[in-house]
């Protein structure tokens, strides 16, 4: 069986995990977004929410707002998570709003090399994948609450290291 140590080791490492494949999946579609904005304003324009003059910045900030909070989740700098869970909830508002509209249009989620936009406007499935990662960020607050980890204020120094959670993961192997 597990002792509490050997518990609390595996959810620092299943925090971590989860710190980092969030991160990586909100570093990688604001990536896709930004790499053809032009493809990604016509995606948020299907929705019909946006004024067409402001399409462009809208296009060009959103994505950009995930790649710096993805990177900010890696490093785990503080604020980095409300970010992500405030871009999960808008973009669950603007997914719901379309199913119940009944648009039938990309979701836009990755770009336009996003797998389900090929198959089927997966308006449902796209609904599912932010809830899924809302309950990640969700698990991510309590794990903080529970193990009173704190992110880090600002970007790290080269000598300032690792996070206090990273350090003691390396420290107790």
């Amino acid at each position: 069986m597990f002792g509490r140590n050997q518990i609390m080791r595996l959810s620092s490492w299943v925090y971590q995990i989860v710190r980092w494949e969030l991160g990586g999946i909100f570093i990688y579609s604001g990536a896709a977004k930004l790499l053809a904005p032009q493809i990604f304003a016509v995606l948020i324009e299907a929705y019909g929410l946006v004024p067409d003059m402001l399409l462009m910045p809208v296009a060009l900030i959103l994505p950009a707002l995930e790649v710096v909070a993805g990177v900010g989740l890696l490093l785990d700098i503080r604020g980095s998570l409300t970010v992500i869970a405030g871009l999960l909830l808008l973009f669950i508002a603007i997914l719901g709003y379309g199913i119940r509209m009944g648009l039938d249009v990309d979701c836009g989620c990755f770009g336009s090399e996003e797998p389900e936009a090929e198959a089927f406007h997966g308006l449902r499935l796209a609904l599912y994948r932010d809830m899924v990662m809302l309950a990640a960020v969700i698990f991510l607050y309590g794990w903080r609450r529970y193990r009173c980890a704190q992110p880090r204020k600002t970007i790290p120094s080269a000598d300032k290291g690792l996070t206090r959670v990273d350090q003691k993961i390396i420290d107790e192997y």
